[in-house]
């Protein structure tokens, strides 16, 4: 399997955000756009009729910025790549310890740590490295964290680069990765074929957007770092929409259950098992 360390991808985000100015109020609709750029459109109230109703109730003008972001992330092929025309993928999320901006952290734990000590895997691997800090939409710096809408252009991007089959695409992550997972799930629920969040949470209304997709849940019973309530949580949440989810707690364990789990080959087995095509 090969190991590409120092792969930078620069990408930007297509958002298409119109404010709709009515009787004093601002409405923000969201939708992606497919030329991949970041395009903010915003209303103000300023006279101009650019689009307006015949009551003259609704005034929008268009206006545009763009915005670039910038992850590093390791990428892992398998060996005998080119043999043929398409792989699975698994994107691997790391935890809060591993942010920063020195990809060797994102080897720490995992499949990277699994590949560095000689694991070969038949999917491509995606591990992304979160930055210690990144700006807020008022510019001001804050700790870094999986952002759903960044993940996804870093998807799209090895998507359009690489060897990989649509229909296979698979997410895990670990702690601040495990909340990652849910996040990115729930964002875009037709990408994924199955998930696999460890030791993590997530906000439980969002689980019947994700109802849909195969989850095998991972959790610690003596985790003090992340509550086993807060998988328990999405757990019940996926359940009471309709969605079987396994549900694996280690007895006597702490924060770190990701290292059994990542050394079960089944874990690995379950998830390439699944398939968007054969999803009812």
């Amino acid at each position: 399997m090969k190991m590409f360390m120092a792969a930078v991808c620069v990408v930007c985000l297509g958002l298409l955000i119109a404010r709709q100015i009515s009787h004093g109020k601002e409405v923000v609709i969201a939708t992606m756009a497919p030329e991949g750029v970041l395009h903010v459109t915003h209303a103000q109230d300023n006279g101009r009729q650019d689009v307006a109703d015949r009551n003259n109730t609704a005034r929008q003008s268009a206006e545009q910025f763009q915005r670039e972001i910038k992850l590093d992330y390791l990428l892992a092929l398998p060996e005998a790549y080119e043999s043929q025309d398409s792989w699975p993928l698994v994107l691997f999320l790391h935890g809060a310890g591993e942010r920063g901006s020195d990809l060797n952290q994102v080897k720490v734990h995992g499949p990277p740590k699994l590949i560095e000590s000689g694991k070969r895997f038949s999917f491509i691997l995606v591990s992304p490295q979160c930055p210690r800090t990144i700006k807020d939409h008022n510019g001001n710096q804050r700790r870094g964290w999986w952002e759903p809408l960044a993940l996804t252009a870093l998807l799209d991007e090895v998507v359009a680069k690489h060897n990989v089959d649509k229909n296979r695409i698979y997410v895990t992550g670990l702690s601040m990765g495990g909340f990652g997972t849910w996040a990115l799930a729930a964002h875009t629920p037709h990408r994924f074929a199955a998930i696999a969040p460890i030791c993590g949470g997530g906000d439980p209304q969002t689980c019947v957007r994700i109802a849909g997709i195969p989850a095998w849940v991972f959790h610690g019973d003596q985790d003090t770092v992340v509550p086993l309530e807060r998988s328990q949580a999405m757990v019940d949440g996926l359940q009471s929409a309709g969605n079987e989810a396994r549900f694996t707690t280690y007895e006597g364990v702490g924060h770190d259950s990701w290292t059994e789990t990542y050394a079960n080959p089944e874990l690995y087995e379950w998830l390439l098992s699944h398939s968007l095509d054969s999803r009812e």
